[in-house]
């Protein structure tokens, strides 16, 4: 049983769409009632800020909490006694081996080793994986999973999708579990970073609540029936604690937080070993050989690559994407993916690809903004420490 996938039944509900117009996720009135400011991305209309500045709801996360709208990001549910296999053909990581209702980030992989998408994948004790993907490729990794599924299906396996139409609200930052706390009756305590569980949220039947999120604090992502996501929105704001945050400051903090965004640090021309996410490739995986790529995946983290991602911190005018990355006699090196300004460390931070031999943590570069060649060091991520909760 496939239902349509969440971006069309959204896109559909919130709008009579044309060729012009942007989908919208189930908050966008309460976005702009809010005074948010909406732009473009990946197609929806989202809330780039609302009335504090950039820093300001950057800071207020790193200090408080915050609600970021992370509706237009695809949930999928896996189905069947073969779901694990199903989803192990698609992916680097070791799902079989998750404890009941434990999630780990993986990476979707193209047969030439590329990353197709990065997701969390979540082995619910429900009788079907949680999978969470990016709304910027919410078409072709639902069109990547159907394809498969078609071919499990004639090859006699029990296995099903279901992309859902749940709103997906992330809270973040270090007063989170003071706030939700309030709203739920399993002691969040119990609750560990990439952990999930079903529960009413102040009073709002069928929502799931993950301890992830993309900021580097302790944070939750809430997966909740688009009906109630307004009113459960609403309840959240009425602590003093929480204001709403968007699309900006979620850049800035994931930058800090040394977190890959899709599109920009990671695509189909980067591979796992490449991006410094080996980690992500479980053993069993790795031994076995048997996830799409392995055989260009696999030899690279023995024999090294030619190019990684790194972090740098730079002084002066701000990197951005796209900035050449110079050794110290002035010869291209790499390229800035990510870079901004760092609200909590006063200085640049980015993150690029250099040649292997410049990648190590200390080595001096430079980084060519306006034409001006600026001093840059290689630094370690994340560049400002995350607060991930592992339990007391």
């Amino acid at each position: 049983f496939i239902r349509k996938p969440c971006n069309v039944i959204k896109r559909r509900r919130h709008s009579s769409r044309t060729d012009y117009e942007l989908y919208k996720t189930p908050l966008y009135e309460f976005h702009r009632a809010q005074g948010g400011k909406m732009v473009e991305f990946a197609g929806w209309s989202m809330p780039v800020q609302y009335k504090d500045s950039h820093i300001n709801s950057h800071m207020h996360t790193r200090q408080h909490c915050s609600i970021f709208d992370v509706s237009h990001m695809l949930q999928t549910k896996v189905y069947g006694r073969d779901r694990v296999k199903f989803i192990e053909s698609l992916i680097v990581g070791d799902i079989a081996e998750l404890k009941d209702n434990q999630g780990t980030l993986s990476l979707f992989t193209n047969t030439k080793g590329g990353i197709m998408d990065d997701l969390i994948v979540t082995k619910t004790d429900q009788g079907y994986l949680y999978v969470v993907s990016n709304a910027g490729c919410a078409d072709k990794d639902s069109a990547h999973m159907q394809a498969r599924l078609q071919e499990f299906k004639a090859a006699g396996h029990d296995v099903d999708l279901e992309f859902m139409e749940e709103s997906l609200i992330a809270l973040q930052g270090p007063s989170m579990a003071q706030v939700l706390q309030k709203g739920v009756g399993d002691d969040l305590r119990k609750l560990t970073f990439m952990t999930s569980v079903l529960t009413p949220v102040f009073g709002i039947q069928g929502c799931r609540v993950t301890r992830c999120g993309y900021t580097g604090e302790d944070g939750v992502e809430i997966s909740v029936p688009s009906g109630d996501v307004v009113s459960l929105t609403e309840k959240l704001l009425a602590d003093s604690e929480v204001k709403l945050a968007g699309l900006g400051a979620r850049d800035s903090l994931r930058l800090e937080a040394g977190l890959c965004l899709y599109g920009n640090d990671i695509d189909e021309t980067t591979t796992p070993v490449e991006a410094s996410l080996v980690w992500t490739i479980g053993k069993r995986r790795r031994q076995a050989q048997d996830f799409p790529g392995a055989d260009i995946i696999v030899p690279q983290i023995k024999a090294k690559t030619q190019r990684k991602r790194v972090g740098l911190i730079s002084t002066g005018p701000p990197v951005r994407q796209h900035t050449p990355v110079l050794s110290s006699d002035g010869r291209v090196i790499g390229e800035v993916t990510s870079g901004c300004p760092s609200p909590c460390l006063k200085q640049n931070v980015a993150m690029g690809y250099v040649e292997a031999g410049f990648s190590k943590v200390g080595t001096s570069i430079k980084v060519e903004v306006r034409k001006k060649a600026v001093p840059a060091v290689v630094s370690k991520m994340p560049f400002v420490p995350t607060k991930y909760y592992m339990g007391q």
